[in-house]
């Protein structure tokens, strides 16, 4: 089984993982847009706008490959997080997608969103020297 958690480093200490991928600064984070703030990666927008992004399909399909061969090679449950400044647009939207990718390659998963439904944080907690457009 591989567990895909989201969570938001700005709301509590990281879940415990096998591997933890922080995104604050390497994709650009919908929280930027004005139109995309309030939504989280339920909302489709949101969800296209980080898959959309360079890197996010290339990432999401290296890290598949990577769980896929730990749980393999390992025998046991893997846990890949994925956290953002909130948790609510990017690292929400990459473990849909990374959950997505698994479960087409026949992988048994779970999923969880630790904070996407927790309010949004103060705007500078969001200016962590991070790519924005």
């Amino acid at each position: 089984m591989i567990h895909v958690i989201s969570f938001g480093y700005g709301h509590d200490t990281p879940p415990t993982a096998d591997f933890t991928i922080d995104v604050r600064k390497s994709l650009r984070n919908p929280f930027h847009d004005d139109s995309l703030r309030d939504r989280n990666a339920f909302d489709r927008a949101v969800y296209e706008h980080v898959r959309k992004t360079d890197g996010a399909r290339e990432l999401v399909r290296g890290l598949a490959s990577l769980v896929m061969s730990f749980e393999f090679s390992t025998g046991r449950d893997v846990t890949i997080a994925f956290g953002c400044v909130g948790g609510r647009h990017r690292s929400a939207a990459l473990a849909m997608m990374l959950e997505d990718e698994l479960s087409l390659n026949g992988c048994d998963t779970t999923l969880s969103h630790r904070d996407i439904f927790k309010p949004l944080l103060p705007a500078g907690t969001h200016n962590v020297k991070e790519t924005s457009a």
